[in-house]
Formats: C-alpha cells, sequence, structure tokens
C-alpha cells in the first residue's frame, strides 16, 4: 500500500511539471476589467512583458471580465517567437465622444514574427457612435508586417469601420471567426486583405453592412473556404469581392485565389470583380467553386467599369483599365434576386479574357417557378459549359479549349499555402486560472497518467 502511495505521489509531481507552467496574465499588470476604466496602459506593460520573453510568450485575457480599450499599438519584433495571445474575455472599445489617439485602427499589431490570438472572447468595436461620421473611422483590428499569423475562434462585432485588415503579411491562417454588424452598417467589412500572400481563411459565419471578404490589390495566393456570408448592404457593397482594384489610375495586381464551398444568404453581391475605369494591372487565375447563392442580387459579376458611380451609365472612355483573366466560376446553385445571375461588363480597349463558367444553376428567386434567370456580358471573351444562364454573348477565344484544368490548378495551389512556425507541437487543453496560471494539459501526458493510476490501483 505505501508503495502504491509513494508511486502516485511521484507520478503528482511529474504530472505537474509537465502541465503547468506560467502565462502572463493582464490582469498582474494592472487591468480592471470592469468595462469602464481604461486598461490600455495595462495591456501595454503586459505585452511588452511577453515581447521581451516573460511568460513564457504567452498573454491571457482571462474569460468572465470586459476591458476598455483605448487605441493601441502591439509592436515587435518579440524576442519570443512565437507569440500566444488567449482572448477569452472581451475587449470593447471607447465610443466616440471619448475616443482618445490613433483614428485609422483601433488595436493594431506590427513587425511581429508568428502571431497566435485564439479564443472565444469577444471584440466589440462599439461603431455605432461612429456610422453617422462622415470623416475618417477606425478600423478595429489591424495587422501589419504579421508573417506567420494565425487568429481563430474570436467573436468581432460593430467595427466602426473594417472589422479585420490584413496588410503586407505573409503566411496568414484566419479560420472559426464569428463577424457581425448591422446590415445598415456603412463599410464594416468583415476581412479586407492587401499586399500580402499565402493566406487562408476558412469556416468563418460573416454578416457585416459591407463585404463579408474584400481582396485588395497586392494579394496572391489566397485560399478561402467554408463562408457563410450574408446578409449585407451598403456602399460599394461587394460582399464577396476581388476587392476595388484600379482607382486613381493605380496598378493594381491580384492573382491565384480560390473561393470555395461558400455560401451567399441575402448579399448584395455573390462573387464579384470590381475594377476602376482607367487602372492599370491584372486580376487572372481566380476561381470561385461550389457556391450556393440564396437570394442574391448579383450573383456573378465582373465589373470592369466602375467609376464610383452607377456602373449602368459608365462610359468606357478610358484607354487603359486593368485586366481581368484567366477566371473560373463551377458549381454555382441557387438563386438570384435580381433578373440576372451573371452580369460581365468589361472594357473594349483591354477585354475580360480566359472567363469560364462550368456547372452553373441560377434561378429568379421571385419567380416562384424555377425560372432561370438572365445573363449578360460586354467584351468578354470565355466559354460556358452546362450553364443556366447561358452566355452565347461570350466570344470563344481560340486558346479555350486547351485550358480546361484551370480551377483545379488554382485551388491546388492557393491549398498548398500553409502558416509555418506557429503551430505548438501538440495541441493542448487550456484552462486559464486567475492571475495568468494557466493549466496545459496535453492529452497524451494526461491519458497516459489515468491509464497508469488506474492499472495500479486495480492491483
Amino acid at each position: 500500500m505505501k508503495k502504491k502511495t509513494w508511486f502516485l505521489n511521484f507520478s503528482l509531481f511529474i504530472l505537474q511539471i509537465f502541465t503547468f507552467s506560467n502565462a502572463l496574465d493582464v490582469t498582474q499588470l494592472g487591468a480592471i476589467g470592469d468595462g469602464v476604466t481604461d486598461d490600455s496602459q495595462a495591456f501595454l506593460k503586459a505585452w511588452e512583458a511577453v515581447c521581451s520573453g516573460t511568460g513564457d510568450g504567452q498573454l491571457v485575457v482571462p474569460a468572465g471580465v470586459t476591458f476598455m480599450l483605448q487605441p493601441l499599438k502591439f509592436q515587435g519584433s518579440c524576442k519570443s517567437a512565437p507569440i500566444f495571445v488567449q482572448i477569452l474575455g472581451n475587449l470593447v472599445a471607447s465610443s466616440k465622444g471619448n475616443w482618445k489617439g490613433d483614428k485609422d485602427q483601433w488595436i493594431l499589431f506590427t513587425d511581429i514574427e508568428g502571431l497566435v490570438i485564439e479564443g472565444g472572447g469577444e471584440i466589440n468595436g462599439q461603431g455605432s457612435s461612429w456610422w453617422e461620421h462622415k470623416g475618417s473611422r477606425p478600423t478595429a483590428l489591424k495587422f501589419k508586417s504579421c508573417n506567420n499569423l494565425r487568429l481563430s475562434g474570436l467573436t468581432h462585432v460593430d467595427s466602426p469601420m473594417a472589422h479585420i485588415h490584413i496588410n503586407d503579411c505573409n503566411y496568414v491562417t484566419i479560420s472559426s471567426l464569428r463577424i457581425n454588424a448591422p446590415e445598415s452598417s456603412p463599410n464594416t467589412d468583415g476581412i479586407d486583405v492587401g499586399s500580402s500572400s499565402n493566406v487562408v481563411i476558412q469556416d468563418c459565419v460573416i454578416g457585416t453592412g459591407d463585404d463579408c471578404i474584400a481582396i485588395n490589390s497586392g494579394t496572391s495566393n489566397i485560399r478561402i473556404s467554408g463562408i457563410d456570408c450574408g446578409p449585407g448592404h451598403g456602399i460599394s457593397c461587394k460582399m464577396y469581392s476581388i476587392g476595388s482594384l484600379g482607382k486613381d489610375g493605380e496598378t493594381a495586381t491580384v492573382e491565384n485565389v480560390c473561393v470555395q464551398n461558400c455560401n451567399f444568404r441575402g448579399t448584395t453581391n455573390g462573387a464579384r470583380i470590381k475594377t476602376w475605369q482607367g487602372g492599370s494591372g491584372y486580376a487572372r487565375m481566380i476561381t470561385f467553386n461550389g457556391i450556393t447563392l440564396d437570394n442574391v442580387e448579383n450573383p456573378i459579376i465582373i465589373d470592369q467599369l466602375y467609376n464610383g458611380g452607377d456602373s449602368d451609365k459608365a462610359k468606357d472612355h478610358k484607354s487603359s483599365a486593368v485586366e481581368v483573366s484567366k477566371v473560373v466560376y463551377s458549381n454555382f446553385i441557387g438563386t438570384s434576386k435580381s433578373e440576372y445571375g451573371v452580369d460581365f461588363r468589361c472594357s473594349e480597349t483591354v477585354p475580360c479574357t480566359e472567363i469560364f463558367l462550368r456547372d452553373v444553376k441560377i434561378e429568379t428567386a421571385s419567380s416562384g417557378s424555377g425560372q432561370v434567370a438572365q445573363g449578360q456580358c460586354l467584351n468578354v471573351r470565355g466559354v460556358s459549359t452546362l450553364a443556366v444562364p447561358g452566355l452565347e454573348c461570350l466570344a470563344l477565344s481560340p486558346d479555350m479549349l486547351s485550358s480546361t484544368q484551370l480551377p483545379e490548378q488554382t485551388c491546388m495551389l492557393a491549398q498548398s499555402v500553409q502558416p509555418r512556425t506557429t503551430q505548438p507541437m501538440q495541441d493542448p487543453i487550456w484552462d486559464f486560472e486567475s492571475r495568468g496560471k494557466r493549466l496545459r494539459v496535453y492529452n497524451a501526458v494526461l491519458v497516459s497518467f489515468v491509464s497508469l493510476v488506474t492499472y495500479i490501483l486495480g492491483d
């Protein structure tokens, strides 16, 4: 009996070594968490400590409390890599009337290698006090020059403008987010991506007053999948878009984008590519595959003649345009709110080329009798097969038949994108107690320990 007791005590000691490590809780640095007191300085002190190597590179925002924060900048580079930020509680922004500091963004992470932000907490931008404001409005959460970034599990609500902005980042994974703002809230994009590459966005539920996801200039190798998008509307509302490219005559580039297995519900647009008149550059190798539509006003649209107003009245008087090519729409099914399921408006001087429609079936939602939606196109060269509506207006180009594997090639390239060095060697079960003590129980250790104890006691 004494032998069993000694062995159990020794086992508990070994288990404790494996399962406990110190993570830094923001309350240890003075954060109050009453939702009223400004906890900004405490958060900055906690970040500086973790970034310099304290707390095993792990920062905790504990559950059950709300922290009010003014605009914050979390600056790298850090001594520790990766940096883990566990947000279990709630972060709430100051209202517009009490706002202090930068109006470009509320929370900024910049120049950090291997940043991991996870948890079941909420980030509330208090946007309602800003939405009637005609001037500058802040993005809620921005990442700049953060390579090997992972963001997952959080709920984002009511940003003054865009909820999440990714800029100049390489190797990014965003997953399992919920992003919500009223349909009437202006320019409250869910996720904006610009000047970044190797980005994966998956398994998110997004409903805002503007884009669910906007892919802007300077992006490449993007994979988007498993997104439930809608409702939403607003100024320049694209919902799921290859962003506003070529504005003010600028050169814009977007390539190798795969959007697949996504649902659109009551959105203004479905799969949209929008470029400004007079711009230059390209949007190419873009695939939309496996898309479900429910009462979407513009299910499939390319607007190469955008001029900031009514595109129906836009005149193609510019000598240059962003070149749109190698775009695939495949496996679409659902309903259109308008009579048009497909609408391609391209430049006469720089027409859209190698545009594919395959296995598309779009009906009008209002008819109630399965009436096929219509399609229209201007200055487009491509192929439509097994597509309803069919587009006889597509001008077949000679090289079309040699590009039949384009969808698979594009999506396979995007699928190969994986973030590096941000994933722990083993996935722990995390349970944070107060004052930063982190209980980290690895599955293998816990199972082995329980099995061993059971075996000994059974003797």
